[in-house]
């Protein structure tokens, strides 16, 4: 048998299963007890029957004109006779019985007492000298069924109280540990956006300890990531000025020398600084995503955020590279407009790099919510699909120019908006090509 998987299942069980091994202990320990008792008074009622029934049988023999003659007592009305009897002279011969007494189930009369049959009890009397003897039988069958019934007495609540109980116990567990699912539950929903202690003023005393090493815990994972955080915004923030620097440089170098080789090695310089110069605002950008609060506490409209975001891409990339569709009327959200500004150019670059020669991105934004973007291209693999939001993870084109965390920073910034975020290859409706979904949260209309 195994046993339930919750300490709620499992004190249940164990308290109703010890209730009722109880209780049959006790039925069985008092059905003994009763038994006995049940049969000393048997036998006093067979005694007691006995000694009123002999002297009113000494009498009516007595009186009779004729010695030996045996007479059956009538019945004065139908009924079931428990005990029978029957009174017999010195000789054995049967002098009076009652209407269903059977001779072959009184054994020959020995001496005064008890004395007990395969299937019947009996008890003995004499009087006039032994001349005159009594006996008195009550079938075991009928002693059985009485402490059978007894026994079911005692048992038959256990249908009732077992089930009542191990609901009532079941009541009274779940409510006791009504504060340690709370406790659970407010631990499941928290995220590296919230690792604030868990409040455990209600918790019984013997889940203190656990919940004092879990806020613990949390605590010190906090301090790692703050850590981590802090160290990669403060990074990145303090590679600007010097590779910009380096840069400005090295393009004024290009510009003034007459040297071929020097000017490439200089564009080399200028391209490497370039890339630099992108995975340091990457880095900002993951770091934002990663430590700041993504949800406002008022509504704005999305469709002039990604107007503005998209039309840094036609200056550079050309009007007709994209495709945009959006809704005419407002798409109302709490998102940030900078964490959705910055998912927006993630997923454009990374379509625009990653896409099939001049084919167009088509961006979407429907009134539900729904942001993707979509490029031509061949179709993925699924394993390749489930690792691009990795980081420094790149798809099929590895010669493509880019940090490998366009991804990555899209997904952190779904997990801290609680937002959803999926990738498909291939796209929506064709053979091949790749689409990026977002689902933005939006904000709830007043009723």
């Amino acid at each position: 048998m195994r046993l339930p998987g919750s300490l709620q299942g499992r004190l249940a069980l164990g308290l109703g299963l010890g209730l009722a091994v109880l209780w049959l202990a006790t039925a069985f320990a008092t059905a003994t007890l009763l038994r006995s008792e049940m049969n000393e008074v048997f036998d006093s009622a067979l005694e007691e029957t006995a000694q009123r029934i002999l002297p009113l049988a000494v009498l009516d023999i007595l009186d009779r004109d004729e010695e030996g003659v045996s007479q059956r007592i009538a019945s004065l009305r139908q009924h079931e006779e428990y005990f029978t009897y029957i009174v017999r002279d010195d000789l054995g011969r049967v002098l009076l019985r009652s209407h269903s007494a059977d001779i072959a189930v009184f054994p020959p009369y020995e001496d005064v007492g008890f004395s007990q049959t395969a299937t019947h009890r009996l008890y003995f009397d004499a009087a006039l000298r032994g001349t005159i003897t009594i006996a008195i039988a009550e079938p075991l069958a009928h002693r059985a069924e009485v402490a059978r019934e007894s026994l079911m007495t005692l048992a038959l609540p256990l249908f009732v109280v077992i089930p009542l109980s191990l609901i009532g116990l079941l009541l009274i567990v779940r409510r006791s540990l009504a504060p340690v699912r709370d406790f659970s539950g407010t631990l499941s929903s928290r995220g590296a956006r919230d690792l604030s202690p868990v409040g455990a003023d209600s918790l019984p005393d013997e889940f203190l300890p656990v919940s004092d090493a879990v806020n613990q815990l949390l605590d010190r994972l906090r301090r790692t990531l703050e850590a981590e955080r802090s160290f990669t915004a403060n990074a990145a923030h303090e590679l600007r000025t010097p590779v910009a620097a380096a840069l400005a440089q090295t393009q004024r170098l290009m510009a003034e020398t007459k040297d071929a080789t020097a000017g490439a090695r200089a564009g080399e310089i200028e391209t490497a600084l370039k890339r630099l110069n992108r995975l340091s605002e990457k880095l900002m950008q993951l770091a934002r995503a990663e430590g700041g609060r993504l949800r406002r506490e008022t509504a704005s409209d999305l469709r002039p955020v990604l107007c503005l975001a998209l039309s840094a891409f036609e200056r550079t990339a050309g009007a007709d590279r994209i495709v945009a569709e959006m809704p005419d009327s407002p798409v109302l959200s709490d998102f940030d407009p900078d964490a959705f500004a910055i998912m927006v150019r993630n997923l454009v670059e990374n379509a625009l790099r990653h896409g099939t020669g001049e084919a167009p991105v088509r961006v979407r934004l429907t009134r539900e919510g729904l942001f993707s973007v979509r490029n031509d291209g061949p179709a993925l693999a699924p394993e390749t699909l489930t690792r691009l939001t990795a980081r420094f993870e790149r798809g099929q084109n590895t010669s493509a120019d880019g940090s490998g965390l366009g991804l990555s920073i899209v997904q952190a910034i779904a997990d801290g908006a609680q937002a959803r975020f999926s990738l498909h290859s291939p796209a929506t409706g064709r053979p091949d090509g790749f689409e990026a979904r977002f689902q933005v949260p939006l904000a709830q209309e007043d009723s």
